[in-house]
Parts: C-alpha cells; structure tokens; sequence
C-alpha cells in the first residue's frame, strides 16, 4: 500500500457504444447497443441511454430488444476499437512505463514510476489532464480512479463514472469498503457471493468482523487470506507493464447451426486464417493448434495438436485445424467454432514452412485424381468455391460505405436486396438516408473516418 495515490485507472465510458457515438452523429444521446445481432447475439456494450431501459454487456441481445425496442442496434467495428485504443494507451505511455492494459478500454497507470505525481494534488492534476488529452484526441470521455492500490484505484474509476475523477486518500480504505458489498472485491463472484451471502456475509464489515480463521474455513488457506487482506483495503499487487500472452484465438458463434460438412470445413480455414492474423499482431507464433467445437446440444468439444516447432503460417495452421476437425463428429449440426494457438513463442522455425509445403505436395500425389472427404484441401480455394460464396458483400449495420456521389455514410440496416445508409461524418450534422440496391456498383465498404478532424495546415 502506498502514502499517496499514485495508482491510476482509466475506464472509457461505455467504449464500444461512445465510439460509435462519435461517429454518427444521428446516434448522439441515444440508445445504442452493440453485439451479435443475431438470434444468439449477446451485447458487448450499450450506452448510458441504453442502459436507463435496464439493457447491460452480456446479456442476450433477443432480450435486450424487448427492452428497448427503438434503440440502434450495431455491430462491432473491433480495428476502429482496436485504433482508438491504441491512441488512449499512446497517452498513457506518456506519463509512466508502467502501464498495465487489461482491455482496450481499461488500464492501470503507475504515476510513481512516471515521476510525475508523489501526492495527492499532482496525482490529481495528472488524471484532470489526461481526461482532457483523451476528449482531445479521441472525442471520447474516460473515467479516472487514483488510490494507493489497483483495487482500490478501480473501485473510484467505477464511482467515477461517467465522465469522472474519483480520488480516494490512502488510509481511508476501511471506511470505504465497510458498507459496500462483498462483491466489490477482487476474486468474489457469483459462486463465492452466494457461499458467504449463506454464511451471513453480505458487506465487506461482515469479513473483517468473522476473521481471518473463519474465511479460511469457508474458502480455503490461499483464498481466504487473500479476500481477508482485501476486505481490510490491503493490496499490494503492483502495476505490471507487460503481460505475456499463454495463447491467441478466434471462435465464431453461428446464427443456425452448420450441418454441411464442406461448409464446416471453409469455416474452420477462415477461423484459423483470422487467428493467423491477430497472432502475427501480437509479434508471436506458436506450437500446438487447438480446435473448439461446440455442437447442436451444447456439448462442446476441443482437440489439439502439437507441431514440431512454433509458426505463423496460415497454410500450417489451417491444416492442422483441418486434421482435427475429421477427428470431430458434427452430426447433429455445430452452433461454434473456434482456433486458438498456444505456446507461444517470438520466433517462427523456419522449417515449417518446408514442411507445409511437403505436407500438401504428399497429400496431392496421394490424392490425384480422388476426391477428398469433406471438401478441398486447406490451400487457396478454387474461384467460385465456397469461400468466394461466404466472403459476398455483406452491409453489417453500423459498417462504413462510401457511395460515388453521395460521400462517406454507415449502414443502418439491409434486406430484401436493399441497403440504407445514412451519409454523415464524426463532424458534420446528421445526415440524410438514402436507399440502394444491395449490388449498387457506385456503393462499397469503406475505412472508418477519424473521430476528430485533423486540421488542414495554414495555406494549404
């Protein structure tokens, strides 16, 4: 525990939700929720005027609809996410080396090893600056807690919230915890809650007056120390500037379940080509393939294999997926499919790719002239297969457009072979709707436009 709350943390206020905001302006101080928009859909985030109708992050989107029947509904933009993100944590790699992502939209900030704050008033002044630095750059509004520990850092960027700071002074931890819920600590959840909640525990007081000896009882040595250390406001985890990544994946969750198995088979390749993607990202390559199936009752299966050394090879990572999908029954239909990679590593054995190609080489003189079980191979699919099929221009609502005449716009929603857009920008005023067909040539997807204009230099 520190003297001086140097422990900052940054929340973005409904991140998902606020960022589609700020580019439309017609969604401004409305309800908006984005997630999965189909039947098994569940919401990411909702915005604050969203939130009034009772709709919250992980719950059904079929639920939420009944909730708030008038509210835009969207789909994730996860890069335009990803590249806000990357400014916030620009700005926090500003004032220490000690930043500690937990999510796009979260982090904890070490100001003491910054040098820029040893007491209350500059901790202070650092989290009013780099909530102004934030709007600046981002549009976006953020909430700052600063404490002497995470915990308690975290729980005043939560009071602080929306658009907030909160600074609670070391020493006064006890009182602030004393009257709140058990499930304000870290470590308690749904399961734990409900097992003290039967032991009479239902504030943080009712932890530290049962004792130490009575949590270990109840919870085991190792948890029950812990939460009783916490429920005296003791936390002594520091702020981690990297944490190594144990594995990257990708699972898609399917409006009806697959049955076909070619289509399986497609699916399961561009999974692992998007899995490919996101661990070339994170610099990293990796050993064993994991395969995640989850069928029509809900029983779900994973199976893995391990290669000879790490790679970031597409062709290697679709094929080992492929191997392990015939090892998987998917009678009865499949509702989700997932490729991970794990042990990961920071290089790639070169070797591997000598050994995909042989791989392949060996299947196809195997196989001349034969067909194959469950559709092609994992290479490059033929034109006009499946996957050129799957990859047909879909308009996602909230999606960007650019249409020949009328400019940049987003999706507000597509069927029966037509499209609406409405054209506007993060800075204009809202924008007019328009409607084409689906296969308009003049329409076409678009990159996300910046959340704040960039001015042109003078005379330019």
């Amino acid at each position: 525990m520190r003297a001086a709350p140097t422990i900052l943390h940054l929340d973005m206020d409904a991140f998902f939700a606020a960022a589609e905001q700020a580019a439309k302006p017609s969604l401004r101080g409305k309800p908006v929720v984005v997630g999965g928009l189909g039947p098994r859909g569940v919401v990411a985030t909702a915005s604050y005027e969203a939130r009034r109708f009772g709709v919250h992050s992980a719950m059904p989107m079929g639920q939420a609809r009944r909730l708030a029947p008038n509210a835009a509904y969207l789909v994730p933009r996860f890069a335009f996410y990803r590249s806000i993100s990357e400014q916030v944590m620009e700005l926090l790699g500003r004032l220490s080396p000690l930043v500690e992502p937990l999510s796009l939209d979260e982090a904890f900030v070490d100001l003491e090893a910054g040098g820029l704050a040893d007491d209350s008033a500059g901790a202070r002044g650092v989290g009013e600056r780099l909530r102004a630095d934030i709007l600046a750059t981002t549009a976006l509004t953020g909430s700052v807690g600063l404490a002497g520990s995470k915990m308690i850092a975290k729980i005043a960027s939560e009071e602080a919230k929306p658009d907030g700071l909160v600074l609670i002074e070391p020493g006064t931890e006890r009182e602030l915890l004393g009257p709140r819920s058990v499930r304000i600590l870290p470590g308690v959840g749904p399961a734990t809650g409900e097992h003290l909640r039967r032991a009479g525990m239902t504030t943080v007081s009712d932890l530290t007056e049962a004792g130490e000896d009575e949590l270990v009882r109840l919870l085991g040595r190792a948890h029950g120390a812990s939460l009783y250390r916490m429920a005296q406001g003791y936390d002594d985890r520091a702020v981690v500037a990297e944490r190594d990544a144990k594995s990257v994946s990708v699972e898609d969750t399917f409006d009806v379940d697959l049955h076909d198995r070619v289509r399986i088979r497609t699916e399961v390749e561009r999974i692992a080509d998007r899995c490919v993607a996101r661990l070339r990202a994170s610099g990293h390559s990796g050993r064993t393939i994991v395969l995640k199936v989850r069928r029509y009752d809900f029983s779900t299966l994973t199976r893995s294999e391990t290669l000879r050394g790490p790679t970031d090879d597409p062709m290697v990572v679709r094929e080992a997926a492929g191997r392990l999908l015939e090892a998987v029954d998917t009678t009865g239909g499949v509702r989700l499919l997932g490729v991970g990679v794990s042990g990961l590593a920071d290089y790639t054995q070169e070797d591997l790719f000598a050994q995909a190609e042989e791989e392949r080489a060996a299947g196809a003189e195997a196989g001349a002239g034969e067909p194959v079980e469950g559709g092609g191979g994992a290479g490059e699919p033929e034109p006009g297969g499946a996957v050129e099929l799957a990859v047909e221009r879909r308009w996602a609502p909230g999606h960007d457009v650019r249409h020949a005449v009328h400019g940049a716009g987003w999706v507000q929603g597509s069927g029966v072979g037509r499209v609406t857009v409405r054209f506007e920008e993060p800075w204009s005023a809202p924008g007019r709707v328009r409607t084409f067909s689906v296969d308009d040539p003049e329409l076409e997807p678009s990159e996300p436009l910046p959340l704040v204009r960039k001015e042109c230099p003078a005379g330019a």
